[in-house]
């Protein structure tokens, strides 16, 4: 039996190739899953924010046929781009998580064209009736969720059905939306990919971090915290039963506020302030710490201090932009078979992503009138983040590993 991944590792998944892995086979756009979704998420995320910022500055008609322009962006963030790059990820992890052989070929190819109809459908006014673009939309998720979930069932990896369960709540949220409009479900979904960023990050941030400060001569130990790392999954979920029931009430206050002193907490043993000579490694626990300031600013939320647009650009830009972001370089040079080591190019989308979220969030609040403008100026740095990442990455995901 494929021996369980262990989260106390020196050498956690998305370093490591999986022995699984092979070295040359063609395409190699094809050899795993990070390849084709992290290129099409890049992409899709650069087009979509483009249209995005292209409307506020009154220059572009977002394709919203089907849903209000709003919905549109929030929805084709969530199930467009951060879908395509939660599979991704995934797919490749589920190698080293279970020794099974990878996803690939025609299978991968399957699952890519699954996640383009939907794009396509929900982008393009085709003429399809309702119940056919709700099908193609919706059709992705459960064949993903299939093909993770038999590699994990025949090795056992009960630890990993968690993320199954997520996958299950994000179909039934995209179906919830679409056939009633209503925002709750995306709140919902966005609350799942936030779960998703604490289990897995939880895991393989102090992973990464203690792994890559021992190769510096720096010694540092990894701290288990299980009860701590449960009880900040659980407080995520209370989190999300109070968007559903408890908007702008005391009730989330206390819940987001709990949730936020649980994940910072957690954070003391991460080592984050002996990372700020490492892009590689900063970006991702800025990208945490900014999960813990936007659970704290939603709980702010519930007394009328803040408004919910501005905290979801804390979690979305700050957490899940950062920890994409950086999750995709990681993943795409540790898995093409060269060093983990930040170029200068991509260290300036690091920090742009930090310009994007600051530009996005401070400025409505400091300077509500010119809120416009600072809508287009992060959607225009957010696509700049994703520029770079093509321009340096997207060659690596069509060649074979380096090595």
């Amino acid at each position: 039996m494929p021996k369980p991944y262990n989260s106390s590792s020196l050498k956690p998944t998305p370093d490591t190739p999986s022995s699984s892995e092979p070295s040359s086979f063609a395409p190699a756009l094809l050899q795993l899953g990070f390849r084709p979704f992290f290129f099409l998420g890049a992409l899709y995320s650069l087009i979509s924010l483009l249209i995005w910022g292209g409307f506020y500055a009154g220059q572009i008609t977002p394709p919203a046929f089907l849903i209000d322009p709003i919905s549109w962006h929030i929805h084709e963030m969530l199930y467009g781009f951060t879908l395509a790059i939660i599979a991704g990820f995934l797919l490749t992890a589920v190698v080293n998580w279970t020794g099974s052989a990878p996803i690939r070929q025609r299978h991968l190819v399957a699952l890519c064209l699954l996640w383009l109809a939907g794009r396509i459908v929900i982008n393009i006014d085709l003429g399809l009736p309702f119940w056919a673009i709700l099908v193609i939309e919706t059709s992705f998720i459960p064949v993903l969720l299939v093909s993770l979930a038999i590699p994990l069932i025949r090795a056992n990896n009960r630890r990993n059905f968690l993320i199954l369960l997520r996958l299950l709540v994000l179909f039934a949220c995209d179906i919830w939306f679409l056939k009633t409009g209503s925002k709750v479900p995306l709140y919902i979904a966005l609350m799942m990919v936030l779960t998703m960023i604490s289990l897995i990050g939880g895991r393989v941030i102090p992973a990464f971090t203690i792994n890559a400060l021992r190769r510096t001569g720096i010694q540092a130990t990894q701290t288990p915290q299980p009860i701590v790392d449960k009880a900040a999954v659980a407080s995520l979920i209370a989190v999300t039963v109070c968007l559903i029931v408890a908007q702008g009430t005391v009730i989330l206050t206390v819940c987001a506020g709990l949730s936020a002193i649980i994940h910072g907490t957690r954070m003391r043993h991460y080592h984050s302030l002996k990372t700020g000579s490492d892009p590689m490694l900063w970006i991702l626990h800025i990208g945490y710490s900014w999960l813990v300031i936007g659970l704290l600013l939603l709980a702010l939320t519930g007394v009328g201090v803040f408004t919910l647009p501005v905290v979801i650009h804390t979690l979305t830009v700050g957490c899940i932009g950062s920890m994409t972001l950086g999750m995709m370089v990681r993943v795409t040079l540790g898995h093409t078979g060269r060093p983990l080591v930040s170029s200068s190019l991509t260290t300036l989308a690091f920090l742009l992503m930090q310009a994007a979220v600051l530009i996005r969030v401070v400025g409505p609040i400091i300077m509500p009138e010119q809120t416009t403008g600072w809508i287009v100026g992060s959607a225009t740095l957010w696509s700049f983040c994703f520029v770079i990442y093509l321009f340096v990455c997207a060659p690596m995901l069509f060649k074979p590993r380096a090595d």
